[in-house]
């Protein structure tokens, strides 16, 4: 999957431009403030996702404008391909090589990314929410389908926890919530065999990644942690009857509660460092380096999965690594199509031979740089 040509309309500070990015690694350097991250913004929602910075959509049109639009024409699947997305009245308006899509899902696994910012090690520190999210995230981008069923799972939820909070008045709906709790049962086993299914890919390139990064002074593990039953597997059945057995032991709980406590919209992934978790125990660099292993094992999983590589977009990736982290991590992507920011363009001078390309960026202007 390659970018050929990025063109955008009145989307944030970013001056009206096309470009035209190297097949490889292209590098966007400026002042902090300057717009570098909403290059790599603007790329990112031709996925189909909302921005990675959790923007809404009025935030993404330049101010005192009424509209914003960006194109992006990129290779995948061995033809060339273009998206147009208008951005107005607080809709994505797209369109799929001159098709109008009604629903900003159905143009998702068409362009596919990988995104790093500093917003994503938040992955560690904060609580089951970030993780499950990007769970999630990564398997829509494999399979479409996917966020259908996750769609399904929470229309459950949501009525399942209306109907808790209604039988503490209205004692004869109690009936009502085997019911819910059944249908509970069969769609958050899909969820959760999609999740354990990933992750078990997942963690072996992440695996590898880490060792790479850290030059083998490190191990790192993930797993995937069920909030109704040990045993972590991929047969829908057993999953379904573990859910179904625990929804209905804490019925009377959940009632009490007014919200449904097990399933996977309460599961995890727990990240280990050298056998210690990593949200509680990892350093500021140890949590970076496992922020990136998972970013670059995302992209490994897409890759083998889709047989596209999926453009990957680094926001700010290098300030905290070392020299010699520096070096793998940049080495690591030589053979694929990477947009990094940075303050400096020093960074040229550490990649090796290969297509490369240099954008100045200031005030919203970008600006093609000749390599020295």
């Amino acid at each position: 999957m390659i970018v050929k040509e990025l063109s955008f309309e009145n989307f944030r500070n970013l001056e009206n431009n096309t470009v035209f990015p190297s097949d490889g690694i292209n590098v966007i350097y400026g002042d902090n403030a300057q717009g570098k991250t909403n290059i790599l913004e603007c790329l990112w929602l031709f996925t189909g996702n909302r921005s990675f910075r959790g923007a809404k959509e009025n935030e993404l049109i330049k101010f005192d404008n009424a509209f914003s639009k960006i194109h992006l024409k990129f290779e995948a699947r061995e033809r060339e391909q273009e998206i147009r997305l208008m951005i107005k009245g607080g809709n994505r308006f797209i369109e799929l090589n001159g098709i109008s899509k009604r629903y900003i899902s159905e143009i998702i696994g068409s362009f596919c990314c990988v995104v790093f910012s500093p917003n994503h090690l938040t992955l560690i520190k904060n609580g089951p929410d970030e993780r499950r999210r990007f769970i999630d995230a990564a398997i829509c981008q494999i399979k479409p389908s996917y966020s259908s069923i996750l769609s399904d799972y929470k229309t459950i939820i949501t009525s399942r926890n209306a109907l808790l909070k209604d039988i503490k008045e209205h004692s004869e709906l109690m009936d009502m919530l085997d019911i819910w709790d059944e249908k509970l049962a069969v769609q958050g086993a899909l969820v959760a065999r999609e999740r354990i299914a990933y992750i078990k890919n997942f963690s072996k390139y992440c695996s590898e990644f880490y060792t790479g990064i850290s030059k083998g002074s490190e191990k790192i593990e993930i797993s995937y942690k069920l909030s109704f039953g040990d045993e972590v597997t991929e047969d829908t059945s057993k999953l379904k009857a573990m859910l179904s057995d625990k929804l209905i032991k804490a019925q009377q709980s959940d009632i009490y509660q007014g919200y449904t406590c097990y399933g996977p919209h309460r599961d995890d992934l727990v990240v280990t460092i050298d056998s210690k978790n990593a949200r509680n125990f990892a350093s500021q660099g140890q949590q970076r380096s496992a922020v990136l292993a998972m970013k670059l094992a995302e992209a490994s999983v897409l890759k083998a999965e889709s047989g596209e590589q999926p453009v990957i977009l680094l926001d700010d990736v290098l300030s905290e690594l070392d020299y010699k982290r520096q070096d793998y991590l940049l080495n690591e992507l030589s053979d694929k199509q990477v947009f990094i920011t940075c303050c400096e363009s020093e960074i040229m001078t550490k990649l090796k031979e290969g297509n490369k390309a240099l954008f100045y960026i200031n005030s919203g202007r970008v600006t093609p740089t000749e390599i020295e």
